[in-house]
């Protein structure tokens, strides 16, 4: 596996801990008041901690941003660097959204990209300058295949 250069692994595990967390607070709570009920609790626990584990690994699939020397990674995109022309201004109207959503995703930033085929496509990052940074980089460093 090639090292990358700019890498956001879409989200970190700790979400996971909320339902154990959640539960350890409602056992807690519940011992305030008189006996508590340690295995309803453990099942809270296990069935918060299994759906937030889900949620953790979906957005690891789907919001992961990665930039090697040879492609950009969006979610379930992957893109040769190759075929990028250049790294936009952030006022260029951008076209279609890398990694397959409708729009750059909540609390990300935009990246607009000129193919080599003249179309305009928008990466994204939760760090927009770090990732503009790293795609011209390798845009700059990429062989020109224009002809």
């Amino acid at each position: 596996m090639t090292d990358a250069l700019f890498a956001e692994p879409g989200s970190t595990w700790w979400p996971a801990a909320w339902g154990p967390g959640f539960a350890l607070v409602g056992a807690l709570v519940e011992a305030l008041s008189g006996p508590v009920h340690v295995l309803a609790w453990i099942v809270v626990a296990v069935v918060l901690g299994a759906i937030f584990a889900l949620w953790v690994t979906a957005r690891r699939r789907t919001c992961a941003v990665r930039v090697t020397p040879d492609e950009l990674v969006q979610g379930g995109e992957r893109l040769p660097v190759a075929s990028l022309a250049s790294v936009e201004p952030d006022d260029t109207e951008g076209g279609r959204v890398l990694g397959g959503g409708f729009a750059v995703p909540r609390k990300f930033t935009g990246v607009p990209l000129r193919l080599v085929d003249g179309k305009v496509v928008v990466a994204w990052a939760r760090d927009g300058d770090g990732l503009r940074a790293a795609l011209e980089s390798v845009i700059g460093s990429a062989p020109d295949v224009r002809g």
